[in-house]
């Protein structure tokens, strides 16, 4: 037998086997498919949502997050979307539905066989038909990561399942309640009353039955029967529900034909969660929130956390209107300095078109042909787009933060002007130079090595060697006077040239160490001499954290947003408190802190004292960077520390002012304005002090400079010998050089010691700088004299 001949005996031995055997297979075929089917739902089951989960759907409940005294801050939802119960709704939305989506919803158990039957055989001809009932598609909406929206047998099991349990939960008003609460509409607007709001601009309950027909008629694909882009599709959906409402017996047939000559009436207008009363720190709790969450197994969209945090509402209220009266009076500034909303480009040409090439319209321009000058020629005459684009480049921005420096909690953060215009939160994300903010820095370093307010440095020319042959060559408004300057005067004064001999005598890698240990953490840190002068930028956050562990004695306490968690019933799941970290020693502190007295008394802060009349125990520090990019000013109390930070997003953009760019000016008014209205309100106590070794007043602070320049002027001074490992004021001897380059670790430089000399302080100088310092190497952006 060949090979062929084999092949045909076995196909028809075969066709006998399976002709003898069909009849039974057949029979045995249908018996055993329910069982399989039956046995794939039964392994499907624990698939699919319990109960549980189910009954959680229902009554899901967003964490809410209070003020320290009682105040709702905000609630975390997971869409936008407001629960109205079917009292607060349209019946006629229910009419609509039920007639256009699961006419027999009263009469089934979660699946409609009639209608599932007929929608397969239409299926099966060509005409794609859906069957899901209302709760089947609730199912869906309520667990797409569970039972999926794939086109599988498994995916209409699961779905069907779910319903069932749905069914045997929930009654029927439920189902509908829960259904109309969760369907989505576009434009991040969940549930009808969102809807209604959005596309309407009135609540669900308002709604008439041309409105109600449209939303429903969305449900069939929201974004194809879209009215807003796509009305003629709307309009045609809406009269086929209207249709629906007819043959069911929800609407009279006489109406009909009217109805659907009826416009559609869009009232569109997208819904915006409100802000609350503190939007940007509840942006930054809710991803700490959700961390905590997801280690303690909760989840903060339907648990019913309450989350108590460290804001006090009071505070909160103050800082925001204050950021808000400063920011509108500098805005006025920037728009005359910069010619009004349209004139950035002719302000100054080169930094306007700079700032058109940054646009996807000049991208899109040049990628479609055109050239360099053609675009920026017809972008920059098109009035709209140069308006819209000025607007945002020299909209002024600004940022405050004020904590409890004895417990590290936050009382205050404003992160923006208007966060619905600028959500960017320039407290903890921007990144900015300090300035002279920075320099209590290098003055805590000195007294930690021992030296004292009254040690002098002389006021010369200074030339610091860096990279290469290059020389920094810090400067201040004034030439140097050759005199002798007290380190009490240097920081009242913000003396660029002592502050930059001084950090010559502790050396770069201590002042960053100190930095750090006191509170920039998260921020990288140049080690190189011009750090003195805050080159390195840093957070709003990090500095008033600083700030706050110079106001308690030198113990820094980690910012802390939450006091305790709760849950739904009122039990404590969780309290949180900073424990004390040894930053600086207690003697440093008090000297770092009686000097910064100084700068509100007769320094570059006394406004404090003169405009906003604040007679506290205060000290503080302003700050300026380079072509008055940033305005700095951080104040503290012993109950209270608080820094604002003003600029643009842009630092290409400054107010084009030596005055009004001064932190002085700038930033001092908004703490200034916060700590008065704190004051007055008992919020802070005003008799608090700092705990020093001495709280000069004014007089006693003039009988000290008067009694130096008595003992100087009648008493003959030896002259200071010059051993090898010692250095006069004048003479500096170089340090060993710190790693200079930008990604140079924070090394602790050789040991030396201070050496100063003992020498009457100089008279006051202005108050204010009017100039920014120039420097005359390629260095970071240098500070201005403040």
């Amino acid at each position: 037998m060949t090979a062929s001949e084999f092949k045909a005996w076995a196909k028809a031995l075969l066709a006998r086997l399976a002709s003898r055997l069909r009849p039974h297979l057949r029979a045995r075929t249908l018996l055993l498919l329910p069982a399989l089917l039956l046995i794939y739902v039964l392994v499907l089951i624990p698939f699919t949502p319990g109960i549980r989960d189910i009954r959680r759907a229902k009554v899901d409940q967003p964490a809410q997050i209070y003020s320290a005294d009682g105040k709702l801050l905000a609630e975390f939802k997971p869409t936008h979307r407001e629960w109205v119960s079917l009292k607060q709704i349209s019946p006629q939305v229910m009419d609509a539905l039920i007639a256009t989506e699961d006419r027999r919803f009263y009469q089934h158990h979660g699946i409609d066989f009639r209608r599932t039957a007929g929608a397969a055989l239409r299926t099966f001809s060509g005409d794609r038909q859906g069957g899901s009932t209302l709760t089947q598609q609730l199912a869906r909406n309520l667990y797409p990561e569970d039972i999926g929206r794939s086109q599988t047998l498994t995916r209409k099991l699961k779905e069907a399942i779910t319903a069932f349990k749905i069914e045997a939960l929930y009654s029927k008003d439920e189902i509908l309640e829960t259904y109309l609460n969760t369907v989505p509409f576009l434009y991040n607007a969940y549930g009808i009353e969102m809807a209604a709001r959005t596309y309407f601009d009135k609540s669900a309950g308002q709604l008439d039955v041309l409105e109600s027909a449209t939303l429903i008629g969305m449900l069939k694909g929201n974004s194809y029967y879209n009215p807003v882009i796509n009305p003629e599709r709307a309009l045609d959906r809406r009269n086929i529900v209207l249709g629906q409402m007819v043959k069911f017996g929800h609407l009279p047939p006489a109406k009909l034909d009217a109805l659907s000559k009826r416009p559609l009436r869009i009232d569109f207008e997208r819904q915006t969660e409100e802000p609350g009363r503190a939007p940007h720190f509840a942006q930054q709790l809710r991803k700490w929130l959700i961390g905590w969450a997801d280690d303690n197994d909760y989840n903060i969209y339907s648990d019913g956390l309450v989350v108590r945090t460290t804001i006090d509402s009071r505070l909160q209220s103050m800082a925001t209107n204050a950021l808000a009266l400063q920011g509108n009076q500098l805005q006025s500034i920037a728009n005359a300095a910069w010619g009004g909303r349209a004139g950035c480009a002719n302000a100054n040409a080169d930094l306007g078109h700079a700032f058109i090439r940054e646009t996807d319209a000049y991208r899109a321009m040049r990628a479609s042909g055109a050239n360099d000058a053609d675009a920026i020629r017809k972008l920059a005459s098109d009035r709209p787009f140069m308006q819209a684009l000025c607007e945002n480049k020299t909209r002024v921005q600004a940022a405050f933060l004020a904590l409890d420096p004895r417990n590290g909690q936050i009382k205050a953060w404003v992160g923006s002007r208007d966060f619905s215009q600028d959500p960017f939160d320039h407290v903890a994300q921007a990144r900015r130079q300090p300035g002279s903010t920075f320099k209590p820095f290098v003055y805590g370093a000195a007294f930690e090595r021992g030296a004292k307010p009254t040690d002098t440095i002389v006021d010369q020319a200074v030339e610091i060697p860096i990279r290469g042959d290059e020389i920094w060559r810090p400067a201040d408004d004034a030439p140097p006077s050759g005199r002798p300057v007290s380190l009490r005067d240097g920081i009242a004064y913000s003396k660029n040239r002592i502050t930059a001999q001084l950090m010559e005598q502790v050396g770069p890698g201590r002042v960053a160490r100190l930095a750090r240990d006191m509170g920039v953490r998260d921020s990288h840190l140049d080690v190189v001499p011009s750090l003195a002068l805050g080159t390195s930028p840093v957070t709003l956050k990090e500095m008033v954290s600083a700030y706050g562990t110079i106001a308690n004695d030198g113990s820094y306490m980690e910012p802390l947003l939450v006091t305790r968690i709760e849950n739904k019933d009122g039990d404590v799941l969780a309290q949180f408190e900073s424990t004390p970290e040894r930053a600086l020693p207690v003697d440093a502190t008090r000297k770092l802190v009686d000097v910064m007295r100084d700068v509100i008394n007769r320094g570059t802060g006394t406004a404090i004292r003169t405009r906003f009349g604040i007679r506290a125990d205060v000290a503080g520090k302003t700050g300026t960077t380079q072509d008055n990019a940033d305005g700095w000013f951080i104040l503290m109390q012993p109950q209270l520390v608080a820094g604002a930070w003003v600029g643009f997003n842009d630092s290409r953009v400054t107010l084009r002012s030596d005055y009004w760019g001064q932190g002085a000016h700038s930033a001092l008014p908004i703490v200034g304005d916060l700590m008065q209205r704190a004051l007055r309100s008992h919020l802070v106590d005003a008799r608090a002090r700092f705990d020093t070794q001495e709280t000069p007043g004014m007089w006693q602070t003039m009988l000290t400079r008067v009694e130096s320049w008595f003992d100087e002027t009648f008493t003959k001074a030896p002259k200071p010998s010059k051993p090898k490992t010692a250095q006069t004021a004048s003479q500096p001897v170089r340090p060993k050089r710190a790693p200079t380059g930008p990604a140079a670790e924070v090394t602790e430089d050789a040991p030396q010691p201070p050496v100063f000399t003992t020498m009457p302080p100089i008279l006051p100088a202005p108050a204010e700088s009017a100039s920014d310092p120039a420097t005359e190497a390629p260095t970071p952006a240098l500070d201005a004299q403040q």
